[in-house]
């Protein structure tokens, strides 16, 4: 058995270049590998010990996944137009840190549809190897890019006007219950531009035509690391029950899958102190 101890932050995802997913926990100076756990018990305790992802100050409780409260008012990622980027307030001079949003909102994101158990809209800055990590942390098995926008603000916007024909969210448990059937995203594709196609020609007669820009690619596959799906699923909250053990049997998503149709959401716990044991 091996012990690993320290605070924990949200696995790393990557895909290779048939969209085989591949995880990676931090535990505190440690690295390691998930997908060689699968099948084997393994056991976690949390500590009752938070620290800020961010600052790394001890904190009572963790907001935004990870925050203390002051990192929480103060930071530019935590701010309401990272969840909501139309809101993105960085032309009007007051993002709480404009070096950061220069770094991070004023440059490239895509506008994308996604199968992560129904159909969805989404948008991300980073697209490796075909695949984005976003479409990992939230366990879509298709995928495809449809527009290319110039900053985080414009994302934002052809996005709210694409969510009024089609879902912006996903639901875990739908995502958690199986492999969903395949989607025809690029009808999807057609169809959702038709609607919007009168919208996104006011953006880009405010913006300029070269600020939004079609993408032409194919649907993307991504397989994700499960020996088997949970059959009613069962949320652990480690807040309520700071230690569990069992088998590991899949990973989508940020989600771990244990046996007795046990499921944990391990970026919900960025930041908090656990011990893990694995064989």
């Amino acid at each position: 058995m091996t012990e690993y101890t320290g605070n924990i932050r949200k696995m790393r995802g990557s895909a290779d270049k048939n969209g085989e997913v591949s995880y990676q926990l931090p535990v505190g100076e440690h690295l390691i590998a998930m997908n060689p756990l699968l099948g084997q018990p393994i056991s976690l305790a949390f500590s009752s010990t938070i620290h800020c992802v961010h600052c790394h100050k001890k904190t009572k409780k963790s907001f935004n996944q990870g925050y203390c409260y002051p990192c929480l008012m103060k930071l530019a990622q935590c701010d309401s137009c990272i969840i909501k980027p139309e809101l993105c307030h960085y032309e009007q001079g007051t993002c709480r840190e404009p070096q950061w949003g220069e770094e991070h909102c004023l440059n490239d994101h895509f506008v994308y549809l996604a199968n992560t158990g129904a159909a969805k809209v989404g948008i991300t800055r980073h697209v490796t190897n075909g695949v984005s990590s976003r479409w990992i942390d939230q366990g879509a098995t298709q995928a495809l890019p449809i527009m290319r926008v110039k900053n985080r603000l414009l994302s934002g916007l052809v996005e709210t006007q694409m969510k009024a024909h089609i879902a912006d969210k996903t639901n875990w448990r739908t995502m958690l219950k199986g492999k969903p059937e395949q989607i025809d995203l690029l009808a999807i594709k057609d169809e959702l531009l038709l609607n919007v196609s009168a919208a996104i020609l006011d953006i880009q007669g405010q913006y300029g035509i070269q600020a939004i820009q079609p993408v032409d690619t194919a649907v993307l596959e991504i397989h994700f690391p499960v020996l088997a799906y949970p059959n009613k699923i069962s949320s652990i909250n480690l807040d309520k029950t700071p230690t569990f053990s069992g088998v590991l049997t899949g990973i989508k998503g940020q989600y771990w899958m244990l046996d007795n149709d046990r499921v944990i959401n391990m970026r919900k716990y960025a930041g908090y102190e656990v011990t893990l044991h694995t064989v």
